[in-house]
């Protein structure tokens, strides 16, 4: 008889476990539609890592790492998803550990993961991201090959966001892939190339007249020209 009462007890703990977290989890898919709905993002990312400790998922981790990243917490979003690469990560899982490892200076480390992007679906918008990088890390010959895809393929539509002024900006793609060019090109004699490194921003420019990046790399070559003369 006692354990009968026990079984009985045990069984009315779980059903009210149950039934507590399932009641949890509506409460915290009704407040984050209604902080979605307020524009209230740290309340997205509270009710989001509710819903995760109640029910964790892959995709859930992954558009909470996503809502970090969005607003420049990095760390906390790669502290949400890890660092590993594997080979059933989505893409937004490998984009997320790109964007965030390249803005914390992993240059490296996040090229590993645009790679992984491009060869699943080669677009302009990574190519120019790589490039980058590839610049940045000393592969010239790289770079200019991705600059290269990139000019083939970008279209007039494409653009790219720019956040070296306080206020971030939009410029055409193939614009910045022509900024990305002047520069390769620059990096490999810098004497000898300095006009076509010139001639190639002035093409930049051409499509954007306030492409600012275009426009600091130019007025930097032309001090450089002045004092060579």
């Amino acid at each position: 008889m006692k354990k009968l009462i026990l079984l009985v007890a045990v069984m009315s703990s779980l059903s009210i476990t149950a039934q507590t977290k399932t009641e949890l989890q509506k409460h915290f898919e009704s407040y984050y539609k209604q902080m979605k709905k307020q524009g209230d993002i740290q309340g997205v990312i509270n009710a989001m890592t509710h819903l995760d400790v109640l029910n964790p998922t892959q995709a859930r981790k992954d558009t909470l790492a996503y809502i970090y990243v969005s607003e420049g917490r990095n760390m906390e979003a790669l502290n949400t998803i890890g660092i590993e690469k594997s080979g059933t990560d989505s893409d937004l899982n490998t984009e997320i550990k790109a964007i965030a490892l390249n803005a914390l200076g992993e240059r490296k480390r996040a090229l590993e993961f645009y790679n992984v992007l491009f060869t699943k679906k080669p677009n302009p918008s990574i190519a120019y991201e790589i490039a980058d990088l590839l610049l940045q890390t000393g592969d010239l010959a790289g770079a200019k090959e991705k600059v290269e895809y990139g000019l083939a393929n970008a279209t007039d539509e494409m653009r790219r966001t720019y956040y070296e002024t306080q206020q971030p900006y939009q410029t055409s793609l193939k614009a910045g892939f022509l900024y990305l060019k002047a520069i390769v090109v620059y990096s490999e004699d810098k004497d000898a190339n300095q006009e076509i490194a010139l001639a190639t921003l002035n093409r930049a420019l051409a499509i954007d007249p306030n492409f600012n990046m275009a426009q600091i790399s130019k007025e930097a070559l032309l001090n450089r020209k002045k004092g060579t003369e």
